[in-house]
């Protein structure tokens, strides 16, 4: 069913750029260089600049960064990764296709993994926490890394949803051993394709990330290890240089637009709005809405004309792959209750008025 105000419609997204990209990618045709270059380095090192000097590796999605960082950091059969049971279903895959096991804690009513319930998690065999910064939103990682030191673990952030988000100066996927981006096309800075990037502040975990993604080599034929094809594609990194020079602006109008909900939603007693959407922790990539009428809810703006998207109707160890028998409380209330809705730079202010002025007199 076609919407009149779609959830997110990347055509607008990309008006304003259309002149650009449609001239870099005339560009790229002339020279056709499409893999590596100087387009990838620039990316990198305009990444570096922006994110504040970590090392970038940039690769060819959010999930192979995930699963690099788990070998980078040698865990693989029978050690256990601890994660949310709220998240997409990437971070856990990247777990099993190591040969590592899932160990899930339940969240917070924000979605983000419970810092109070990891710890009893831990066993002899677990290597890692995985924390997911969900809907943009940081998970507390000062209190997170002090609890992975105690333990004795590493931390990959999966921030692929977080491009953006600070929190006490440093960018997520910083404060972990790994940091692990998607530039999926429906993220804040999101290619024209697939495409993600590995961060850390090591520089041995840079070396070594930079070898899986590229077949082990350190030059060309001269292989160190059994890598892996996991290169960003040139086109991809040209024109997220494009979207990143916009990023700024981009951001603005996105907190702009979350403040227009923010001001007409308050005071619904039904509603759970988000929290901490205009701080700098939170890079506004979703806006979530908690109800208990929540499929009444998106039928009714389907109704008119207005689209919005359930992030997610299931938790992780609910899905065949990865059932565990544990009840997850706070995850399955979100699972249930959480809506997004629109939220992106291809909306107008009126347009997000309209859609909040909905969403009211659901409640009415």
């Amino acid at each position: 069913m076609s919407m009149r105000i779609p959830f997110l419609d990347l055509d607008k997204v990309h008006q304003s750029l259309q002149k650009e990209l449609s001239s870099k990618f005339q560009e790229l045709v002339r020279t056709s260089v499409f893999s590596g270059g100087k387009e990838v380095d620039a990316f990198a090192e305009e990444i570096r600049n922006y994110l504040g000097e970590p090392f970038v590796i940039p690769c060819s999605n959010g999930t192979d960064a995930l699963e690099i960082a788990m070998k980078v950091l040698g865990i693989g059969y029978g050690d256990e990764v601890i994660l949310p049971a709220l998240t997409w279903v990437s971070t856990a895959e990247a777990i099993r296709n190591v040969g590592a096991v899932p160990r899930f804690v339940d969240v917070t009513a924000e979605g983000l993994i419970d810092l109070d319930s990891i710890e009893q998690k831990v066993s002899s065999a677990t290597k890692a926490i995985v924390p997911v910064h969900l809907y943009g939103k940081m998970v507390g990682m000062d209190r997170l890394s002090r609890i992975a030191e105690r333990s004795g673990l590493k931390v990959i952030e999966d921030a692929a949803q977080a491009f953006g988000a600070f929190s006490n100066g440093r960018s997520a996927g910083l404060w972990g051993t790994i940091g692990c981006f998607s530039f999926y096309p429906t993220k804040n800075l999101g290619a024209l394709g697939e495409a993600g990037m590995l961060v850390t502040m090591d520089a041995e975990w840079a070396k070594q990330c930079r070898l899986w993604v590229n077949h082990g080599q350190v030059a060309r034929n001269e292989h160190l290890i059994s890598g892996r094809n996991a290169k960003i594609d040139t086109l991809q990194a040209a024109f997220l240089r494009i979207k990143l020079r916009h990023f700024s602006g981009m951001q603005g109008l996105r907190k702009e637009l979350a403040e227009i909900y923010l001001r007409r939603l308050r005071g619904i007693d039904e509603l759970i709005l988000p929290t901490g959407i205009l701080g700098h922790d939170h890079n506004a990539h979703l806006f979530t809405v908690q109800c208990r009428q929540r499929n009444q809810l998106k039928s009714y703006l389907e109704k008119h004309g207005i689209g919005s998207a359930i992030h997610y109707p299931q938790i992780l160890p609910h899905m065949s792959p990865f059932l565990d028998g544990v009840p997850y409380p706070v995850a399955e209330t979100v699972a249930k209750t959480t809506l997004s809705l629109p939220l992106n730079t291809g909306l107008t202010q009126e347009e997000v008025q309209e859609v909040a002025e909905v969403v009211a007199r659901f409640f009415e």
